[in-house]
């Protein structure tokens, strides 16, 4: 973990601006085209967020921080036989094991930050399977900063890291990647749209297929595209709990496709990995208490394999303050209320990236809520040194 001097003195600053004038068309030459949700902004180019270098050093030193303790809570769940908490299905768990055992390459992963400039970034949850937020974090918000602040910075080295994270991937023997999210969502075909273009740069050659088109050949013994032809390595935008329990989900662990992100980040999306961050690392900074238990003062629940901000429940003081709705059940985590800190009523939740192994860049959704969801606004951000 790198070393850094908190700044305490308050410089994180949210910052009203005017929009430029052909933002929308702007966005969408850049491949943006889910910048707004029923005639209202989710890219927010009216206001931003400045920090200062300090501030984002902080932010840099947390990212590694918690990958790194991160990646040996995995090893503890695995070394006591933990899996079953993580609702992985038993027929999986030694080919999860597996997975991390054989170092399987990871691409990419979104810490949810907490974080006001003055006490260390502590973590929310860790988006370590399916990350949205990609493609305006690496792309639309560097060229709003090219257009708008050029003598600014920005933490933004997204887009390079992803061409190098391909690059090593091409190590393993991968020439053909296909990349699969599910038919009709904009937000998720945006991004492995974007995940697929730094692929190509990166030299693979790949397509495009929703998922619910991956068939599986019980002839060939293997999963195909829509053409029959078997789908070597693919990069899904799909939960893996979801296709755990897909009708050939049975079939994973014949291992006839290398899949991305690797199974071991099973592990890594669920949010039971709250829990076993606290009972490893209960001094860290960077990470708040957590329990498969109600705990004392306030908190709040969340379903451990809950996405988008969704069936969250915030006590405070013994009472329910606060419900979203959602499709997801328990069981639940327990995790104690962290506040976000208030800027002009808006409250900002960092997401930190870590690519093929580095902390290189974040991006910030505000919601009027302190529950960040689907809809919460994307702010660019930029810092002056």
């Amino acid at each position: 973990m790198l070393p850094v001097k908190w700044d305490f003195n308050f410089h994180m600053k949210r910052i009203r601006t005017t929009p430029r004038s052909n933002w929308q068309q702007t966005v969408e030459s850049q491949g943006f085209h889910f910048h707004s949700i029923e005639e209202q902004p989710y890219w927010d180019e009216s206001v931003y967020y400045q920090f200062s270098a300090n501030e984002i050093d902080a932010i840099e030193a947390a990212t590694y921080g918690l990958n790194e303790m991160c990646l040996k809570a995995v090893q503890h769940v695995i070394d006591s036989n933990s899996l079953d908490e993580f609702q992985i299905p038993r027929a999986l768990q030694d080919w999860v094991k597996e997975s991390w055992e054989r170092d399987e390459i990871t691409i990419v992963g979104r810490f949810d930050l907490v974080y006001d400039g003055v006490r260390p970034p502590r973590l929310l949850e860790y988006n370590a399977d399916t990350p949205t937020s990609l493609l305006e974090a690496a792309v639309v918000q560097w060229y709003w900063l090219q257009d708008t602040h050029k003598d600014a910075d920005q933490f933004n080295s997204i887009h390079d890291r992803l061409i190098e994270a391909w690059k090593r991937y091409a190590e393993v023997g991968a020439r053909r990647i296909t990349f699969s999210a599910l038919a009709g969502h904009i937000e998720d075909y945006m991004t492995v749209s974007y995940l697929r273009d730094t692929a190509m740069q990166a030299g693979f050659q790949t397509q495009y297929i929703d998922v619910e088109r991956i068939g599986w050949d019980s002839q060939a013994r293997c999963y195909v595209d829509a053409a029959g032809h078997p789908i070597s390595d693919c990069f899904k935008l799909y939960p893996w709990e979801w296709m755990a329990r897909e009708k050939f989900g049975s079939r994973l662990i014949l291992n006839t496709t290398r899949w991305l992100e690797a199974p071991w980040k099973m592990i890594l999306s669920n949010k039971a990995i709250l829990p076993v961050l606290w009972e490893l690392f209960p001094r860290s900074p960077f990470v708040a208490q957590a329990s498969f238990e109600p705990l004392p003062g306030d908190y709040v629940r969340k379903p451990m394999l809950g996405r988008e901000g969704a069936n969250v429940e915030l006590v405070i003081n013994g009472q329910s303050v606060l419900q979203t709705e959602g499709i997801y059940k328990g069981p639940f985590v327990y995790q104690q209320y962290i506040p976000i800190p208030a800027f002009d009523g808006n409250y900002p939740v960092i997401g930190s990236w870590m690519v093929n192994g580095y902390a290189c860049g974040m991006g910030i959704r505000e919601d009027v809520s302190p529950v960040t969801q689907n809809t919460s606004r994307f702010v660019p951000h930029l810092f002056t040194r």
